[in-house]
């Protein structure tokens, strides 16, 4: 079944992450994704290694699936042409470079919407492409210190600590893939295509909510807090005999069905966690008292006593506990295909599913340059004769 997408053709000029993250949600969807790359090595993740998989890396693979690659040395007028003329055909052009790149190239989006006034052209950056940081490189660490995340992530009491994966980017390739699907959809009304901006910077801010409410309502900054909310208690880790349980009793209810089922039935009743704001303000006390009578369960048996009195929890797994679980292959969130090179390989799923036209992991992360030729030949009409005096040329 073809997905929603089927017919789109999507320029991908990015790499790293934020760009190759939303051109593959895009390719997840059907569309045909041309990934251009440097002949010289190619995206930058590629060389993000170890660990490798045969001769690519864990890390371009886990992002690159459901495109074809194609190289191309765009220092040369020859491979500029060649560009142009896949925007001429293209449906969506996709960049992630620092700003004024594209105008340097003499591709700017003025000219682009002379080449192909129905396209969508998405520039991803570090700082978006205003303000006194505009110029800066735009890299996940950078975004997640500059937006006051790494500020409140952590343990009481210790230094900033980043988010152990790649948020800024990959988020921000999720509201670039929002932005083009509505600019997608604008045009289809219209026939009318235009420019899609984001950046990692605004795509941290975005994220903030509820602490940037914090900090509107009071004027005072978020401090970390480990995994306790700071907003709501009890709600947060705990350790039992043998691992360790979330749970997450949001309201008064949750919090009496907890306290039932652990074997503190008068705790809901004392004066100092009647309601959440008091169980927030008393909640040393509380986790004290709640943890001492946590640490004498196995964990699983913790499980079924909470799932049993409806109280949401769930254990802290490993990342391979994660990826080998039952529910993980239910939703088909891991996936195994043939790579040419690297023989089987898995790769993460599709996290959203649509009843009538479902994405799909078709196409394995491409080898560098694996499709040049079918796109000069097939997309562009070029002779065998054309793409061998290109490579001769080292054009691709």
């Amino acid at each position: 079944m073809a997905g929603p997408l089927t017919g789109i053709r999507v320029l991908d000029l990015t790499r790293a992450l934020a760009g190759p993250y939303c051109t593959m949600m895009l390719g997840d969807m059907g569309a045909e994704v041309i990934k251009i790359e440097s002949p010289d090595g190619g995206d930058d993740s590629r060389a993000w290694a170890p660990p490798y998989i045969g001769q690519e890396s864990a890390y371009y693979l886990s992002c690159n699936r459901n495109k074809k690659s194609m190289t191309l040395n765009l220092r040369s007028d020859a491979a500029k042409k060649i560009l142009i003329d896949l925007i001429k055909i293209s449906d969506i052009v996709v960049e992630n470079f620092r700003p004024g790149v594209m105008t340097k190239m003499g591709l700017p989006y003025e000219t682009l919407k002379t080449i192909n006034p129905r396209v969508i052209f998405c520039s991803i950056t570090g700082f978006g492409s205003k303000g006194p940081e505009s110029q800066k490189p735009g890299f996940d660490l950078i975004a997640q210190g500059m937006s006051g995340f790494m500020s409140f992530t952590g343990e009481v009491g210790g230094g900033p600590i980043k988010v152990g994966v790649a948020i800024a980017d990959i988020n921000s390739g999720m509201f670039a893939a929002y932005g083009i699907l509505s600019a997608l959809y604008h045009r289809e009304r219209t026939g009318q295509g235009q420019m899609v901006e984001t950046s990692l910077f605004e795509t941290m801010i975005a994220q903030l909510t509820f602490q940037a409410g914090r900090f509107f309502a009071t004027g005072e900054a978020p401090k970390p807090e480990g995994n306790r909310h700071p907003l709501i208690a009890p709600y947060e880790s705990f350790p039992c005999a043998d691992g360790f349980i979330n749970i997450a009793a949001a309201n008064d209810s949750l919090f009496a069905k907890t306290c039932e089922a652990i074997g503190l039935p008068e705790c809901p009743k004392d004066s100092r966690f009647l309601n959440n704001g008091l169980r927030v303000k008393n909640r040393e006390a509380l986790i004290d008292t709640m943890e001492a009578q946590i640490r004498t369960f196995k964990l699983k048996d913790l499980q079924k006593i909470l799932d049993d009195a409806g109280v949401p929890n769930g254990p802290i797994w490993s990342v391979g506990q994660t990826l080998t679980s039952e529910q993980a292959y239910a939703l088909e969130m891991v996936k195994e295909m043939d790579h040419p090179t690297c023989g089987k390989i898995k790769v993460t799923g599709v996290p959203v599913k649509l009843s009538h036209t479902p994405g799909a992991v078709e196409l394995p992360p491409p080898t560098l340059g694996q499709h040049t030729e079918e796109v000069l030949t097939k997309a562009l009409g070029y002779s065998n004769a054309e793409v061998e005096r290109l490579k001769k040329e080292k054009v691709i």
